[in-house]
């Protein structure tokens, strides 16, 4: 078969030759796909396209599209499979975790100091005047002392409120303001450790309780005044029978009897030390801005009082001179220029306290028996520990180098001899200290000793110092804490007649305690003031527990009389019960050290003023 050749040529088709439709099929097919690859195709598409004559009738793979990625649709589903089934079987491990009972091991027990400070703590509790709060927790105080102030026509003014000192219902400003500042000062130094005891906001409310009170006692808007209510109640009894606070027996809920206001107008002492203790809690209270302000304004009125009228609050026959009398006021000018430099950052109140002449009469520099001894009359002690605390950790340099420097030598000179090594001090055979020299009611010095000893041994800590010298031996921190831990154990029951002084504390305690309300019942009977005496003269146990109250203590043979007449045995104090409630808090709990900033939280940078050059050489 022959066909025309368009270019003139015979064409023959041979049927050997020729391509089956099958074969121009799969031709047409290559040039489509050879053409179409040109495009822009995806992967799937292009996978369509390029599937050779095998890959006919093959069944396809399923694949998903991630975005990013392309997987195998069976992979992703057995990835996800597997995730919901492990997320399913934790899930249900959890469950069965939480729904099981678990037997946790309990906690430790609190140590010793901790579980004391507990009871210590409640003693104030038992001291309130004014109405009682529901949440006060003991059961046989009620409202007392309403009529404060407004019962003295000579003074008629609100004095409701505060503490009563000890077993009677006197309050005196004086001890009451020495407690309030140890109890301060304790705060700001471990508020982590009462936080840890869940006793930080008891604490402050019993500083609160307190400044109160104090704040009641003077005019604290003014910025000058003249005057100060120094005492609420009388307790004189040698002019004769009387009604007052000593004479009479009865519980304070009951009193009927007048209750004097004692006012000082010269009293450079008293205003100081409360100058202190509003100082300090303002520290304590700084994040309450209106109320630490208000603190701050009383101290400074407070203390300009004292500095401008100089006399003791306590002459010779005033009530005061008999039961809390003043030895000196330049200690506590010392003192309270401390708190209120560390309280305002006000330079002039570190230049006071750190004046050499002001330091020489409050005793710096001559020693003597008593020098070392920390009391709600002396507070030079305190003050020299205080103001190392300053030299240690911001050292400001002139012009108050010389004498802090002093200080800090002098507390390490009380820190030897606080040491059984040295002899200083007697102790009794059963260990304790007689700070005192064997005269009674020994164990409100010995806890301020002991606090003075740990948080000293605190301080050298804080500043990476392992201890300090006492001539040319060396002693490490842990010999402080030994002496503070061995003075509070015998306090605790660690003693001679293995009984603690603590009320409540251990199972061998003073039942006899001198206490007015703790030795009535409340049974809705009222009792006269001799009619009460039956009580006071009983054989039997208090009534009441007084829990927390630290006792006078034994004396100097270790002997102690459980008789409720002998307050030089039973009474129990604010201030001794602050100076405890300090030491325990310092030795409490785990090893955590002082709050080395809060205390310095008004203090600006120290910026020292170079000293003077020196003078022109002349030939």
């Amino acid at each position: 078969m022959f066909g025309r050749d368009p270019w003139g040529g015979p064409l023959e088709i041979s049927h050997a030759d020729s391509a089956t439709d099958d074969d121009r099929s799969r031709n047409l097919n290559e040039l489509d796909r050879s053409a179409l690859l040109r495009q822009q195709l995806d992967e799937t598409q292009q996978s369509w396209l390029l599937a050779g004559p095998g890959d006919v009738g093959k069944k396809k793979k399923k694949q998903i599209d991630l975005g990013c990625m392309v997987v195998s649709r069976k992979l992703f589903m057995w990835t996800v499979g597997t995730i919901v089934g492990v997320g399913v079987l934790v899930g249900f491990i959890m469950l069965i975790v939480k729904t099981i009972p678990h037997h946790h091991k309990p906690p430790p027990p609190p140590d010793q100091y901790t579980q004391a400070l507990h009871k210590a703590l409640m003693f104030f509790n038992a001291q309130r005047s004014g109405p009682i709060p529901k949440h006060n927790n003991v059961s046989w105080r009620g409202n007392s002392g309403m009529k404060d102030g407004f019962s003295d026509t000579s003074v008629k003014r609100n004095l409701v409120g505060g503490y009563y000192d000890a077993g009677d219902a006197i309050k005196f400003n004086f001890p009451m303001s020495f407690a309030m500042t140890m109890l301060s000062w304790s705060v700001i130094e471990y508020k982590a450790k009462y936080e840890a005891a869940g006793e930080l906001d008891h604490v402050k409310e019993i500083i609160k309780w307190g400044t109160d009170y104090l704040l009641k006692t003077f005019n604290n808007s003014a910025d000058t005044i003249d005057k100060i209510a120094a005492q609420v109640g009388v307790g004189d009894t040698s002019k004769g029978p009387g009604a007052n606070d000593h004479y009479c027996w009865v519980r304070p809920e009951d009193i009927d009897y007048p209750r004097p206001v004692y006012e000082c107008h010269s009293c450079s002492d008293l205003a100081s030390e409360m100058a202190a203790a509003l100082a300090a809690a303002s520290i304590v209270f700084k994040d309450s801005k209106t109320y630490s302000d208000k603190l701050v304004h009383g101290a400074r009125t407070l203390f300009k009082f004292g500095r401008a009228q100089r006399a003791r609050y306590s002459p010779s026959g005033s009530d005061p001179s008999i039961f809390y009398n003043s030895t000196n006021y330049y200690d506590e000018f010392v003192w309270g220029g401390a708190w209120l430099y560390f309280a305002t950052g006000n330079t002039s109140y570190l230049s006071l306290a750190t004046t050499p002449g002001i330091a020489k009469h409050a005793g710096a520099f001559w020693g003597g028996p008593d020098y070392g001894v920390f009391s709600w009359d002396n507070k030079l002690t305190g003050s020299q520990v205080l103001l190392s605390r300053l030299r240690l950790f911001l050292s400001p340099g002139y012009p108050y180098e010389e004498i802090l420097r002093t200080f800090h030598n002098q507390t390490g000179n009380i820190m030897c001899s606080y040491l059984p090594f040295f002899k200083s001090f007697n102790r009794t055979k059963g260990g304790l200290i007689q700070l005192n020299h064997g005269r009674p009611q020994p164990l409100q010095y010995v806890v301020n000793a002991a606090f003075l000893a740990s948080v000293y041994a605190d301080y050298l800590e804080a500043a990476d110092t392992p201890g300090w010298y006492c001539g040319p031996n060396f002693y490490s921190t842990d010999v402080l804490r030994d002496f503070a831990k061995t003075q509070i154990d015998y306090i605790l029951g660690n003693n001679p007649r293995k009984m603690s002084y603590v009320v409540g504390y251990g199972t061998k305690y003073p039942k006899h305690v001198h206490h007015r309300g703790a030795s009535i019942p409340k049974n809705g009977v009222k009792y006269s003031c001799k009619g009460g005496w039956k009580w006071r003269d009983s054989k039997k146990p208090n009534p009441n527990t007084l829990v927390g109250a630290m006792v006078a203590g034994p004396d100097r043979h270790d002997g102690f009389k459980d008789v409720r007449t002998n307050y030089n045995y039973t009474e129990p104090t604010l201030a001794g019960n602050a100076g405890l409630v300090a030491a325990l808090v310092s030795l409490s709990g785990v090893t955590t050290g002082i709050d080395k900033n809060t205390i310095f939280s008004a203090v600006p940078p120290m910026f020292p003023t170079p000293p003077p050059p020196p003078a022109a050489w002349k030939p």
